[in-house]
């Protein structure tokens, strides 16, 4: 599963990363610790140029109440051992709740990172996910579907991100699955209305963790009343050594000029080093 989300990228950098504008009256705001019923960017199949907030917390059109399922199985309820190898069938095309949705109302969920944990300890030993060499923000590969509200007919578009077995990244956590992670051809296949369920489900598979890594960070994030950009300092080694700048890092800083570092959000007691 994807248990929080993190955007931070401005509402200018996401639509040029994207290629797709800021529906009218939508507002863009950082969101660290992203929740069920938080609002979190998106760009759906049925208006691909432009992003819109819906509500993380999936609610099916001809549901009673809403429901804030966060989480879609690709493999439904087939793959039970969550075998990162599952080469079967997806599931999620015959689930009452989603198989309407994964056939006709995919979208790009966009964020800058997405915490996990532990299968057991879940949150109260989170880590943060986040693409390595300042790649930035990405896209989650989510269903979405639009419920009234019975009684006072307001209408909520709320989304689903969708999950599959896990990667080497997520397994080094300790987690069993993992949201599917779309590389940049993927995110104009997922919004695809014509793609076949073949090509979907060859989509809807482990994400490549080389571009990726992970570090823990400290469990406030398990509150979802918790916010801050100092939620995501790390407290410990990442999963993958390598010697780019962390996302904390990337975030504290932001280069105006070549060579040239801007202390936008330092804060007491840390260095950046140039060297």
């Amino acid at each position: 599963m994807c248990g929080r989300a993190s955007v931070i990228t401005p509402a200018a950098l996401l639509e040029k990363r994207f290629n797709a504008a800021f529906a009218k009256a939508e507002q863009l705001k950082e969101n660290v610790n992203t929740s069920a019923g938080n609002k979190i960017p998106v760009i759906t199949s049925a208006r691909p140029n432009h992003i819109q907030m819906f509500t993380l917390g999936f609610t099916p059109h001809w549901a009673h109440k809403q429901t804030y399922m966060i989480n879609a199985r690709a493999e439904g309820s087939l793959n039970p051992e969550n075998n990162s190898n599952y080469k079967g069938a997806a599931g999620i095309f015959h689930k009452p709740m989603f198989r309407h949705a994964i056939k006709s109302q995919r979208c790009l969920v966009l964020v800058d990172g997405f915490i996990e944990g532990p299968k057991l300890e879940k949150l109260n030993k989170p880590y943060l996910v986040y693409p390595n060499r300042d790649r930035g923000p990405f896209a989650l590969a989510g269903i979405y579907d639009v419920w009234e509200h019975p009684l006072t007919g307001e209408q909520h578009h709320t989304v689903a991100i969708t999950t599959t077995a896990a990667n080497r990244l997520t397994q080094a956590i300790g987690h069993h699955r993992a949201p599917v992670v779309l590389s940049r051809k993927q995110e104009e296949q997922w919004l695809d209305k014509d793609l076949s369920i073949a090509q979907l489900t060859s989509i809807m598979r482990p994400f490549d963790d080389k571009g990726f890594n992970a570090y823990p960070i400290s469990q406030k994030i398990k509150n979802p009343e918790h916010n801050g950009l100092d939620l995501l300092k790390p407290v410990g080694d990442k999963i993958f050594k390598d010697y780019d700048r962390c996302l904390y890092d990337r975030l504290k800083f932001v280069e105006e000029k070549p060579y040239t570092i801007r202390e936008e959000r330092l804060v007491a007691g840390d260095q950046f080093v140039l060297f």
